[in-house]
């Protein structure tokens, strides 16, 4: 009973917890549903709206519009610091209201991307570190871990439902006039984002200021202009603390065989990555118009929330390196599946697994295509390997880096999204010659590519782990 105690009271010290630490839970859950849903949407809204071929609607969402996120990412920490919690919060909502509100109601790229897409960018990445920073103030010592672990998990549940609002919003496929203004699906989807995004303003407005600390008093009393003015020079001074950071780290050797180490990980990234740029597309050309692929690739979520914390209690005395290779291999195998003959899997459509997962959990009507089977049970495995990997990632950085440097070296994570984002942004030339919307299709193939691509990871890591691997602190595995 001891364990069981020990477990139970691991929850029970949140019971005095403050609002605001509830609070924040419920700003991350709107956040990213918000988030989750304009991203499984844009990439669709840019073709069938905005007319871009497969190619540069790839080419906008990978290498503007996500890595846009990670640089901006970068930059806010410190725009949190000078201006507290509170009023970031209210800049980046403001900011994402207007910018959602532009991209439901335009349908000229120009405008889009330079009033909707980029500002959207920008409001978007005010939110991650200040997310952080508002687990970590609103949270006592003894809490901060459970915390932690349950932003983690609402992240996750965000992600759940903005798959099944993706896919309930698509069937229902409404037609409805407003003023003379008739918004299309993707239109629809992002008047749901907007809402969630509203939703927040209430939310924020219930963060006590005093939770600020003692420097808020002293923001709140000055100016509006010597507000934005501070603001200007902070972004600027987080540039060059950014640049200063990269200066320092230079000379290190294991700052390089860390950057290595990210890079392979990005091609990690670039498969969970594809579920919202490439997937949403593939679903609509190979399983139908309007297939249900938010409810498959919300199995990854549900997983990942059922498997991180056990999968982190049983192998927490292995290695990191070690763990992210065993990871990785796991991913990589689970995206061969879905480059496998589709005849392999007509007895498992016919199973009773198989019925249920097309009928009751996807509400497939009629048939079910082979498809849903292979992608259940590649998003299975490959979340199995990411319960392995992932956590394990953020965890490597940290203890290799020289004392005194683990912010530093911690702040890299972001690298293998960055990298990750670059890559899938080819995913578009891949649609286009393997799963055309019209004429003949070879998705076997494209997946093929994807999976080869995955298993750079574990591959890189395992073969050139003499010149990249560096000694973890408190570790003795370093075969």
């Amino acid at each position: 009973m001891g364990g069981l105690r020990g477990f139970v009271a691991k929850f029970t010290v949140l019971r005095g917890a403050q609002r605001e630490l509830w609070l924040t839970f419920l700003i991350k859950f709107l956040i990213y549903t918000a988030y989750s849903i304009t991203n499984k949407t844009m990439v669709l809204w840019l073709s069938k709206d905005l007319g871009f071929n497969d190619q540069a609607a790839g080419a906008l969402v990978g290498w503007v519009w996500a890595p846009a996120m990670t640089v901006f990412t970068l930059l806010a920490g410190s725009v949190t610091d000078a201006i507290g919690l509170r009023r970031t919060f209210f800049l980046g909502v403001i900011i994402c209201t207007i910018a959602r509100s532009v991209m439901v109601v335009t349908t000229i790229p120009v405008l889009a991307f330079a009033c909707g897409v980029l500002p959207l960018a920008v409001g978007e990445a005010l939110g991650t570190p200040v997310l952080l920073a508002a687990t970590r103030r609103y949270s006592t010592t003894a809490q901060r871990s459970i915390s932690f672990s349950i932003i983690y998990m609402v992240m996750n549940i965000g992600y759940i439902a903005a798959g099944w609002i993706f896919d309930y919003v698509r069937q229902l496929n409404l037609r409805f006039s407003i003023g003379g203004f008739e918004p299309t699906t993707h239109q629809q989807l992002f008047i749901v984002s907007l809402l969630f995004e509203i939703l927040l303003f209430p939310t924020i407005y219930f963060l006590r200021r005093s939770g600020e600390g003692k420097a808020e008093p002293a923001i709140v009393h000055r100016s509006n202009a010597k507000f934005w003015s501070r603001l200007a020079e902070t972004v600027r001074q987080s540039a060059g603390d950014t640049i200063n950071l990269f200066r320092r780290l230079i000379g290190q050797s294991g700052f390089y065989r860390l950057l290595v180490f990210f890079l392979f990980i990005g091609f990690l990234k670039a498969i969970f990555l594809q579920m919202d740029y490439v997937f949403p597309k593939w679903g609509d050309r190979e399983l139908g118009l309007h297939a249900p692929v938010g409810k498959l690739s919300a199995i990854n979520s549900i997983i990942i929330i059922l498997l991180v914390p056990l999968v982190g209690a049983l192998t927490q005395r292995f290695a990191a390196y070690r763990m992210v290779i065993i990871g990785g291999t796991i991913c990589a195998a689970g995206v061969f599946i879905m480059a496998l003959p589709t005849e392999w899997f007509l007895p498992a459509v016919n199973s009773g697994i198989g019925q249920w997962l097309g009928h009751v959990y996807l509400g497939v009507k009629g048939s079910i295509h082979p498809y849903y089977i292979m992608a259940a049970a590649y998003l299975t495995v490959f979340s199995v390997g990411e319960a392995f990997y992932s956590p394990r990632v953020y965890e490597y950085a940290a203890a290799i880096a020289p004392p005194g440097q683990e912010a530093s070296y911690g702040s890299l994570a972001y690298l293998p999204f960055l990298v990750g984002k670059l890559l899938v942004g080819t995913g578009g030339w891949f649609l286009a010659a393997f799963c055309p919307e019209n004429g003949p299709r070879h998705s076997a193939t494209m997946w093929f590519i994807f999976a080869l691509a995955a298993s750079v990871a574990p591959l890189g890591l395992l073969l050139l782990r003499r010149y990249i691997r560096v000694p973890e602190a408190g570790r003795r595995d370093f075969s």
